[in-house]
């Protein structure tokens, strides 16, 4: 039986639920989840197999109107994760419907998939009637010539098996392009990044939404197996230093408390992790943030 393999792109707009259906499809923790939309930064991709095939999913950040130069680059990763993929798969909201933000991915979709098969995914389906169901699958596809609808719950994991067992069938003929146990083709200091920015996010997202980034600045393994990981959380203001390090250091040390046990539970070995908080004003218009982030800078002008 010969082997398959090819990407995946999955687009959608921000908070559609591509890291949630990700997860699903990885069967491993591999894209953040939070509920603070455009939280998916990089590219990340996720390894799945389906029988004779390899699944390889570039989980795009959310399509959205962009407004400063990290939206841009955002924006140009997302599309650019599109263009480069075998097929691809516009995840909606069933209660949202066809918002303005989905018209615009309408737009664009046509000259960026170019031939390449397309699918739609319904997410959410446990929120609405069947009969809206059935009116929005039709207003979409008159929209676009969907190769095919799928209605899945990505967090219930309704209809996600039979969504990856036709994705796999699409893929070019071809030897498997990763190692079958490597889930994430992103440098596990960047995983040890997002984790740990996955925390701050949820403990912060009232304060401080987007204007963090964290890196991992050292990786050291240990004669006794475990792993230091040294990491800097930048953020543009001296007020925020405060508020992400909390009373008496007790948010941060919260967060890095919750970033050690999910990195422990992903490598699956005792971690010891280090956190420092650089206040740092123009990150946002640093090129080397966005290469961290495997973000092109350029993009974002």
């Amino acid at each position: 039986m010969s082997t398959r393999a090819g990407f995946i792109a999955l687009i959608g707009e921000p908070n559609a639920g591509k890291s949630t259906l990700l997860n699903r499809m990885v069967g491993a923790k591999v894209s953040i989840v939070t509920h603070k939309v455009q939280t998916t930064r990089a590219r990340i991709r996720g390894v799945a197999l389906e029988g004779e095939a390899q699944l390889v999913f570039v989980d795009t950040p959310g399509l959205f109107k962009p407004r400063r130069r990290l939206d841009r680059a955002m924006v140009a990763a997302a599309w650019g994760g599109a263009s480069d993929a075998d097929v691809v798969v516009l995840l909606i909201e069933a209660h949202r419907g066809l918002t303005e933000g989905v018209e615009r991915i309408l737009e664009g979709l046509g000259d960026v998939t170019r031939g390449r098969p397309v699918a739609l995914a319904i997410n959410k389906i446990d929120r609405v009637k069947s009969e809206e169901l059935l009116a929005l699958t039709e207003k979409m596809n008159e929209r676009h010539e969907f190769v095919e609808t799928f209605m899945i719950s990505a967090e219930r994991g309704h209809g996600v098996d039979d969504l990856r067992r036709w994705l796999a069938e699409q893929l070019p003929e071809g030897p498997w392009l990763y190692p079958e146990d490597q889930i994430a083709d992103l440098p596990m200091r960047m995983i040890a990044a997002e984790i740990t920015r996955e925390k701050l996010t949820l403990r912060l997202h009232q304060e401080l939404p987007y204007q963090l980034t964290v890196e991992t600045e050292s990786w050291e393994e240990r004669k006794d197996g475990t792993a230091r990981i040294d990491q800097i959380i930048y953020v543009s203001r001296d007020g925020h230093k405060g508020i992400v390090l909390g009373h008496k250091g007790e948010t941060m040390k919260a967060i890095s408390k919750a970033a050690r046990e999910e990195l422990e539970e992903f490598l699956g070995r005792r971690v010891h992790l280090f956190t420092q908080v650089k206040v740092r004003p123009n990150w946002l218009d640093e090129a080397e943030r966005y290469s961290e982030m495997g973000l092109e800078f350029k993009d974002g002008n």
